[in-house]
């Protein structure tokens, strides 16, 4: 057997491990990338079960596991308009595995409401998609004897500080809702802040509050059992769900409009390539046939926008809501 040279073969040795080297940190990054998700995520609502919050989360989290390959928990957080789930998610890893739906409360509002915030809404997340953009709704029970907008501005005026109305939390949009309204029609009814929708529709059907602002999404059913009537809906256009009732600008506030969105966010740092796998697997499941069906069965509309268009979004309701806080003068409790 014929020797190999000494010195030929400690030449080559270094080039072999520096190919080997080479070949295993070239490879490292192609595998970290196949290899997420590698385990269950996590998707933290920031209210209560039975909201519009938690119904789209569990549709979109049922679905994107189903793309990604992994089970996506639903995890309820509420208390604090939102606060304490979004702070849930905004201290977690940056890996990609826990995520928070997002409301105009979480990420807009709450910052202009609160004396102490726990979180940075503008330097803590990453936007990764927008889920859905939904109308609210002006509910009333039958211990109210208004059956339009304008029958509900008469009756708040002639009993100033009487009527009350219920939402899912300072701030939200529901509670937004009905401060609109109340610096545009010149009324002060008085707003019931609740930890959800369920809590605020149970108190709404047993005659505890006189009206209640809610996302169509979670009110739907209600409406449809006739158990709540619906006074007005707050987009600009009606919505097809509800072709009968009215927005509140065409019953006789021209400008009023209030939008509802939800959204999908991940701490700040998440690796931009698994933000995008995330924001792909999602906007994946929102051109599904069945979910956008689903979602337009709910009143509202799917998004599946892209973390720009959605972090455009977030601005600008900021610089918008801003000045509505301010002018009513929204503090939490």
């Amino acid at each position: 057997m014929k020797a190999f040279p000494r010195q030929r073969l400690l030449t080559a040795l270094p080039f072999a491990a520096l190919a080997c080297a080479t070949f295993v940190l070239s490879a490292t990054p192609a595998r970290a990338a196949e290899t997420f998700p590698s385990k269950p995520l996590r998707l933290v609502v920031p209210f209560t079960p039975g909201g519009t919050t938690d119904i789209l989360a569990r549709l979109i989290a049922q679905k994107t596991g189903e793309v990604l390959g992994q089970s996506i928990v639903v995890d309820n957080r509420p208390g604090a308009g939102g606060n304490i789930g979004a702070e849930a998610v905004a201290r977690s890893a940056p890996d990609g595995y826990t995520l928070l739906m997002g409301t105009l409360g979480t990420q807009v509002t709450n910052q202009f409401i609160y004396a102490r915030m726990p979180y940075d809404s503008a330097k803590d997340f990453t936007p990764v998609t927008l889920v859905a953009n939904s109308p609210n709704v002006l509910l009333i029970n039958s211990t109210l004897n208004a059956h339009s907008i304008g029958e509900l501005i008469t009756l708040a005026k002639r009993e100033p500080g009487k009527i009350n109305y219920a939402s899912t939390s300072t701030g939200g949009s529901p509670h937004l809702s009905g401060e609109l309204l109340n610096i545009m029609a010149g009324t002060t009814m008085q707003h019931v802040p609740y930890k959800g929708a369920a809590p605020a529709m149970t108190d709404l059907l047993a005659g505890q509050v006189n009206l209640m602002f809610d996302n169509l999404p979670s009110a739907l059913a209600q409406i449809q059992a006739g158990k709540v009537k619906a006074l007005a809906v707050t987009s600009t256009k009606r919505a097809s769900v509800l072709p009968s009732v009215p927005t509140v600008r065409e019953s006789g506030l021209p400008g009023y409009e209030v939008n509802s969105w939800f959204g999908l966010l991940a701490p700040a740092g998440t690796p931009p390539e698994r933000v995008r796998q995330l924001q792909q697997a999602v906007d994946k499941v929102l051109a599904m046939p069945d979910v956008r069906l689903r979602i337009e069965q709910l009143g509202a509309e799917p998004g599946g926008e892209g973390s720009a268009a959605f972090a455009r979004e977030i601005s600008g309701d900021t610089e918008k809501w801003s000045r509505v806080i301010r002018t009513a003068n929204i503090k939490a409790q």
